[in-house]
């Protein structure tokens, strides 16, 4: 196992470029087996979810031709099978979205139940309830979800919740239905849209991405397309955030700063100093961050997978700050890790408050999930002394060459090996 060595009490300062949304690409290229001939994919992030998907795509029968950089064209022509590994499945909860797509393509998908960060309970539900609306046989067993249809068939569909991964599922289970869907109550993040645009590109027929709303008429065949896929915004705010904590002086580039408004606005709120571009942020530092309050929501909301990523810079914060943790229960496993490096948190339910005021201490520490590792890396560089970040595993399934992005801008972070 690998771990990363964090010397803390750097200053950042330089460019970084952020790499394709990962949340867009997770989805795209399982939808890329619904096309009738070759998909063309840009701006793909390298990362561990990417590099198991192509596995996967392969296993399915499907050839996949990597062209350069960031670039893969998937050929589904040849896909033969309904049917995924768990040994691949387990590694990222993104491989739900096969269901969406095999059940396009073959009428039948048999998915083992998906594995992915430890975040508390992500139910299928909403996804079983639409693909049953649609006119899908569902069933559970030994593990896996097996689902068959003859024909599927328009409808209106309500989601309990509003849930990405359902939103995202039911679109690809409804492009080629018969008639005419409607998805109500749908999440709403850029993800969203870009994977609409996406499938749009190869012949469906998706209005209202974006809003709680979409319709999808349903068209006989799909066929294959250019697709660049849009900038993470995460990323971009893990970078915005590390400059900030680290009072330095970074441009984030390649970015959609409407995508970020919430998170910008918390920024101006703790006293960060931000210049916004067309598609670029430049952010100023902080030095004496103020106390702020923070509730995660679906977007347009705060992100929740920002939420451990500024938790770091309210710990400098001279006073009491508090996050309300809205999407996912059992985020804040990163807390213990931080009061490792001398943080006062205090977590009472999905409420998390912290004291803040305090240096933090380099210590050894694990990324308990994918964003937490990246919050562990931002207070690390905080930090007086080293810090050893095990868990490295969690991080690059996200990340794109996440140390060497941060050595660019002057950390000095090492990659080392696990004894």
């Amino acid at each position: 196992m690998e771990q990363l060595v964090v010397n803390g009490g750097v200053s950042l300062e330089g460019e970084v470029v952020t790499s394709g949304a990962k949340n867009s690409s997770v989805a795209i290229l399982p939808a890329a087996l619904m096309a009738g001939s070759p998909v063309t994919i840009e701006n793909l992030p390298l990362i561990d979810d990417i590099i198991t998907l192509k596995e996967l795509i392969q296993f399915l029968g499907a050839e996949v031709q990597t062209n350069g950089y960031g670039s893969l064209t998937v050929d589904p022509q040849k896909a033969n099978s309904f049917e995924a590994p768990y040994e691949l499945v387990s590694k990222l909860r993104a491989s739900y979205y096969f269901l969406g797509s095999l059940l396009t393509r073959f009428k039948k998908a048999i998915i083992p139940l998906p594995g992915g960060c430890p975040l508390g309970p992500r139910p299928m539900d909403q996804h079983i309830k639409g693909f049953q609306a649609l006119g899908a046989r569902v069933e559970i067993r030994h593990g896996c979800i097996h689902m068959e249809a003859e024909q599927l068939n328009g409808t209106e569909i309500y989601l309990d919740i509003v849930s990405v991964g359902a939103t995202i599922n039911l679109m690809l289970a409804s492009v080629t239905a018969q008639g005419k869907t409607i998805l109500e109550n749908v999440a709403k993040e850029p993800e969203i849209v870009d994977i609409a645009n996406f499938l749009n590109a190869m012949g469906a027929d998706i209005v209202g991405a974006g809003t709680d709303v979409i319709k999808i008429t349903g068209v006989k065949k799909l066929g294959g397309t250019n697709h660049m896929v849009i900038p993470d915004r995460i990323e971009a705010g893990t970078f915005i955030l590390a400059a900030a904590s680290t009072n330095s002086s970074v441009l984030v580039k390649e970015v959609i700063p409407k995508h970020l408004e919430a998170v910008t606005a918390k920024l101006k709120e703790l006293g960060v100093d931000l210049d916004v571009g067309e598609d670029w942020i430049h952010v100023n530092g902080c030095s004496c961050p103020k106390p702020i309050s923070i509730k995660t929501f679906p977007y347009p909301g705060f992100p929740t997978d920002l939420q451990s990523v500024i938790m770091p810079i309210m710990t400098k914060a001279k006073g009491p700050s508090m996050i309300t943790e809205n999407v996912f229960e059992a985020r804040y496993k990163h807390v213990d890790e931080l009061k490792r490096m001398g943080a006062n948190i205090l977590v009472e339910g999905r409420t998390a408050i912290i004291e803040g005021g305090e240096s933090l201490s380099g210590a050894p520490v694990r990324a308990t999930d994918l964003r937490a590792g990246a919050g562990l890396i931002i207070a690390g560089l905080m930090a007086k002394g080293e810090t050893i970040i095990s868990g490295v595993d969690h991080i690059d399934r996200g990340y794109e060459n996440i140390e060497e992005k941060f050595n660019k801008l002057g950390a000095g972070i090492k990659r080392i090996t696990e004894e």
